[in-house]
């Protein structure tokens, strides 16, 4: 459906409540959306309790994350009609706040807007209109300690997992959604099942319907939810730190000229945003950041190399994901690229004992390599590394397999005859704007040398 007849047919999203609840196993937190004149939505999420001593979840503190996750929630719902006015009868925004807010969802629904060729200045995106009343919250004296390590199972996470293992008892690994793999790899670093923080978030079938209707659809910002969700978890649990795994290598863009991102949400931007927006509003403690931000995904894959234990269960393709269980699909981006990036360190026996074949050697990905190197009209909409990244990878393997007397497979062949070889020195590299607190770049930088 076209874009400016939705807006016009369907002028007002709204956001009319939420609520957090409990009982004896989980947290609750539900919300009520409205597109007027189309749908109804309840999404929620749920956290699971444990053993874990939770703060009292009626606190206005609590409440006002709940009302601020909620913003970022509806944006999977809004996107259906993307109307021009979000009627807020549940809390209220100040100016910076809207600003905040219309700012991630215009830069957050980068992708879903290139791929659906809409055409709208961020100004005219989403106008909010509040009606509801503030929360009256202070900032919390609250002692904090230990760390919460989201983790989804890639090779990125599992680095940040394997690399503050031991640094606290009280730190938590966090899995949102039924993920066997995540939680695997949260055992193998040695995270007994009471020290996972299990969420579970519930779309709305109503917004699954709309879908299937033909209404507009596309990429969210998963990782902005995956913030707010992890500080309310910190906050109720008393964590001091959220300690991400988003690299340097997420500020590329994907396409050439424009600001529009894949990633943007794993942005050094948006992490610099959201750590202003949760002093100034938020202000319950918890300090959110990437671990792995000052490093590039190649260094990632280096540290990742030499964790074999994590080498026959880590999972990152998005296609494989919809299978049980989880796989490597062998015929998307994101798996040629984590086996690309892999490849100076495990090519060719280890690398096809995990993805059970030599991506290499498959004709059929050539279009997406070209893509990958940085010679197509784009760069894939996945969460992939920098094309100076993909071609210093290239190059490396070519050289080792040169030097060793080795055949080239179909795609390094491809790329020798075709393109440049690389001549920089990537995996020296470290970017030092970043917001990784003193203790933690120790450890990083050890693990470097």
């Amino acid at each position: 459906m076209d874009f400016n007849t939705l807006r016009k047919e369907y002028s007002k999203f709204i956001y009319n409540d939420y609520r957090i609840t409990e009982d004896n196993e989980k947290i609750y937190v539900e919300y009520d959306f409205e597109i007027e004149g189309l749908s109804k939505f309840n999404p929620r999420i749920e956290i699971l309790k444990k053993k874990f001593k939770v703060k009292d979840i009626n606190s206005a503190s609590i409440k006002n994350i709940v009302f601020n996750l909620g913003m970022v929630e509806a944006i999977s719902y809004f996107k259906a009609t993307c109307s021009p006015q979000m009627v807020i009868k549940c809390g209220k925004l100040d100016s910076y706040q809207e600003a905040w807010f219309r700012k991630l969802y215009y830069l957050g629904l980068g992708e879903f807007r290139f791929v659906n060729n809409i055409k709208v200045e961020e100004k005219d995106f989403v106008e909010f209109i509040s009606l509801g009343e503030n929360l009256n919250i202070e900032a919390s004296n609250d002692e904090l300690k230990g760390t919460i390590i989201p983790i989804g199972g890639g090779k990125d996470s599992n680095v940040t997992l394997d690399l503050l293992k031991d640094e606290n008892d009280d730190n938590l690994a966090f899995v949102i959604g039924s993920k066997k793999v995540s939680m695997e790899c949260a055992k193998i670093a040695g995270f007994d099942n009471d020290r996972i923080i299990e969420v579970k978030r519930v779309i709305d079938k109503n917004l699954i319907d709309l879908n299937g209707k033909g209404f507009l659809n596309g990429h969210t910002p998963f990782s902005a939810i995956v913030a707010f969700i992890t500080y309310l978890c910190a906050s109720l649990i008393g964590k001091k730190y959220i300690a991400l795994s988003n690299e340097d290598s997420a500020n590329e863009t994907n396409v050439e000229g424009e600001n529009i991102n894949h990633q943007y949400s794993k942005t050094i931007e948006f992490e610099n945003d959201f750590r202003e927006y949760a002093r100034l509003y938020l202000m319950q403690g918890p300090e959110y950041f990437s671990m792995l931000r000052p490093i590039s995904e190649l260094q990632i894959a280096y540290l990742f190399s030499r964790l074999e234990k994590y080498h026959s269960v880590f999972k990152s393709c998005n296609v494989g994901s919809k299978t049980e269980p989880w796989r490597w699909c062998c015929d998307c981006p994101k798996c040629l690229f984590v086996y690309t990036i892999l490849s100076p360190f495990l090519y060719k026996e280890k690398l096809v004992n995990i993805f059970s074949e030599d991506l290499c050697e498959r004709e059929n990905l050539l279009n997406t390599f070209i893509e990958l190197c940085g010679y197509g009209p784009n760069k894939p909409f996945e969460c992939v590394g920098t094309y100076s990244e993909i071609r210093y990878a290239i190059t490396k393997t070519i050289e080792k397999l040169e030097n060793n007397q080795n055949d080239l497979p179909y795609l390094l062949k491809y790329y020798k005859e075709n393109f440049e070889l690389s001549n920089e020195e990537l995996l020296s590299y470290y970017n030092e704007n970043n917001n990784v607190p003193e203790q933690f770049e120790k450890i990083l930088k050890e693990n470097l040398k």
